[in-house]
């Protein structure tokens, strides 16, 4: 299976490259960076910290994607949904795990995903994964007594907040209490607040350091709490997951999918 990275040169971008060219099975066809970036014309291996794999990272997007049988894109909304167009003319499977969408980058994609397979997650890990379905459930289980908050944490570069991840999580809690995380949720408390409303799903933000990603999903009751947590240590979790989705999305309907359908939880 032919696969290109979009966004090549980045921390990402360089996980995604080693993932594939450990992955029986598949192969680099490509990888992109914008006009004017250093990288464009090195070798997508040597770039990655491994031996040269004979492909040149290009700024020709068209060209890489059409190439390709599936790309991996952790860049930006606005780049996302820009690759999203060209992968649905093609019918090139899209696996998305860029995080930050707002209302007109979401429709691009969900436009794109009439046309082609897109696999879209606020995190490829199983770990992560796994965590929503648990999230979910617990969150159906117990009542508004049990107030919900999710606490993430990011390294100090990350650009979007709360993470896609905390995001994802909090959709499976909502989901799991049947309500719209849009008109419940809570980013922000700054001042005199009053006291919280029953049935809220907080969100608490933290950055600094080297943090990969951390995440908790607080269930805080009288008397009691449970608290469900993925620490993410290695970057390569997030590829490998990414990888896994490409080949799985092969040969798949068009449609918008998410990790949970990949791994069948």
């Amino acid at each position: 299976m032919k696969i290109a990275v979009m966004g090549a040169a980045g921390r990402m971008g360089q996980e995604l490259i080693r993932a594939v060219a450990a992955m029986p099975g598949c192969s680099l066809s490509g990888g992109t960076e914008p006009a004017g970036s250093s990288a464009i014309g090195r070798d997508l291996g040597t770039l990655a910290g491994l031996d040269s794999l004979g492909v040149a990272v290009s700024n020709d997007i068209a060209a890489v994607i059409s190439s390709a049988d599936a790309i991996l894109d952790f860049t930006t909304p606005h780049a996302t949904s820009a690759f999203a167009k060209i992968a649905a003319e093609h019918g090139i499977v899209h696996v998305i795990g860029t995080t930050g969408f707002d209302a007109a980058s979401e429709a691009v994609v969900t436009d794109a995903a009439k046309r082609t397979a897109i696999i879209k997650s606020g995190n490829m890990s199983l770990g992560v994964n796994l965590l929503a379905a648990l999230t979910k459930q617990v969150a159906a289980t117990l009542g508004e007594d049990f107030d919900i908050e999710i606490v993430e944490m990011h390294h100090r570069l990350k650009v979007d907040a709360p993470s896609g991840t905390a995001l994802m999580l909090g959709e499976a809690a909502a989901e799991g209490r049947n309500i719209a995380l849009g008109t419940r949720s809570v980013r922000v408390r700054d001042g005199h607040t009053g006291p919280r409303k029953a049935g809220d799903i907080g969100f608490a933000t933290l950055r600094g350091g080297n943090v990969v990603g951390d995440h908790t999903v607080i269930f805080a009751g009288n008397g009691e709490r449970i608290e469900l947590t993925h620490l993410a240590a290695d970057r390569g979790i997030f590829a490998r997951g990414a990888v896994k989705a490409a080949v799985w999305g092969k040969g798949r309907a068009s449609g918008l999918y998410s990790m949970a359908d990949v791994l069948g939880i």
